[in-house]
């Protein structure tokens, strides 16, 4: 009876001290999506002869379903005609894979006296409570462009000038989608803020928290900045704004108000001078951190002049490349042995259940010798 009683007591000690010792929770596993990516087929290609096709975000619907957004423009416009005339299209498939089919334009033109009146671009979307969200880049310009447009031109200049980033919402994929009367996220009206000429390309996910946060693309007012003057044939020049970063910001609500944080970031040591280092990113959390996929711009994070990056953040605005920074090579390798002629952009990664599936990217084709003279987008598988 006494030994019974003191191998409990013993128990009892065991577990009361194993119960108040602190907890060692599994440490995360160094995200490495780079080794997940398969060769890409022909299956896996978004393509229309009658349209460029571009960034192209994709989810997984409150119905099983999965739902992309896409931006097109007409193919007689040329590539450049993304700013003037793109829209937003909306497919649909019963699996990550595909096909995807066409269902309805999501975000068409409504009218140059809006803000988003002529243009909708560079969609990402995610779900929150029983609701979607699509957050793109809209613009609208007083004057018509000249087709086929060109950096070139004064008016392709008043188009990206104007551009803005918006969010639209809808109880189902297919819409209605409900539009607002001004952007989201909107120019600062401090002439020396890095974003007070345009914001633009919107990367906008649930944070660890439960809160919103955005990566967006921003470029300043130069000294000397005047806008675009029709009767100047060279006015353009100084019209173009300073260079191209991207920055922060912060909401309680996927309709905003959004806070800003003031400083950019993605910068790197000795590229204060270079006019862009990354491009296009796609962020999302898990595990407790920010994370984002750009377009290494420079090579700086990969060393693959624009390779796909994988980068971390803590706080969502000091940001480091990831201890595996290479996500997708500049040219992508297909399932033929063969490899892209071009590098990606846009990239948007569908995340399943915290797992990711697929990478998205938009592909310049290459028609008659004319660069970019059709584009698609490629779902790059990843193993699971």
């Amino acid at each position: 009876m006494i030994r019974n009683y003191m191998i409990f007591n013993s128990i009892l000690v065991i577990l009361l001290f194993w119960s108040c010792s602190p907890k060692k929770t599994p440490a995360t596993k160094d995200l490495n999506i780079g080794a997940l990516v398969q060769p890409v087929s022909e299956k896996h290609k978004l393509i229309s002869q009658d349209y460029h096709i571009w960034g192209a975000s994709v989810l997984k619907g409150f119905d099983g379903k999965y739902h992309m957004y896409y931006s097109r423009w007409k193919y007689e416009l040329g590539h450049m005609g993304w700013v003037t005339d793109s829209e937003i299209a909306y497919a649909v498939a019963e699996k990550a894979e595909g096909p995807y089919h066409d269902v309805n334009v999501a975000l068409p033109a409504r009218g140059k006296e809006f803000w988003d009146g002529t243009t909708t671009h560079n969609p990402t979307v995610f779900k929150k409570d029983g609701k979607y969200y699509l957050y793109y880049m809209g613009t609208t310009s007083p004057v018509k462009a000249q087709q086929p447009t060109s950096m070139k031109n004064k008016d392709w200049w008043i188009y990206r000038n104007n551009q803005r980033i918006g969010v639209a919402w809808a109880n189902g994929p297919a819409g209605p989608w409900h539009r607002m009367d001004k952007p989201v996220i909107d120019v600062d009206e401090d002439p020396s803020a890095p974003d007070a000429l345009m914001t633009s390309n919107p990367a906008i996910n649930i944070a660890p928290d439960g809160s919103i946060f955005a990566v967006y693309k921003v470029v300043g007012k130069q000294n000397g900045w005047q806008p675009v003057d029709m009767k100047n044939d060279d006015s353009y020049q100084v019209s173009k704004g300073s260079r191209v970063r991207y920055m922060v910001a912060f909401a309680d609500n996927p309709l905003g108000p959004f806070k800003k944080h003031d400083e950019t970031i993605f910068e790197m040591p000795g590229s204060e001078d270079e006019h862009m280092i990354a491009e296009d990113p796609y962020v999302w959390s898990q595990d407790g951190k920010y994370y984002a996929i750009v377009c290494d711009i420079k090579g700086i994070f990969t060393g693959d002049k624009g390779a796909f990056a994988l980068m971390e953040s803590g706080n969502g605005y000091d940001w480091n490349q990831a201890k595996h920074p290479l996500v997708l090579p500049s040219r992508v390798l297909k399932d033929n042995g063969t490899r892209t002629e071009y590098k990606l952009e846009r990239p948007q990664l569908l995340v399943e259940d915290g797992v990711p599936t697929f990478l998205f990217g938009a592909l310049g084709i290459t028609v008659n010798n004319v660069h970019r003279g059709h584009a698609c987008n490629l779902r790059v598988p990843l193993n699971r």
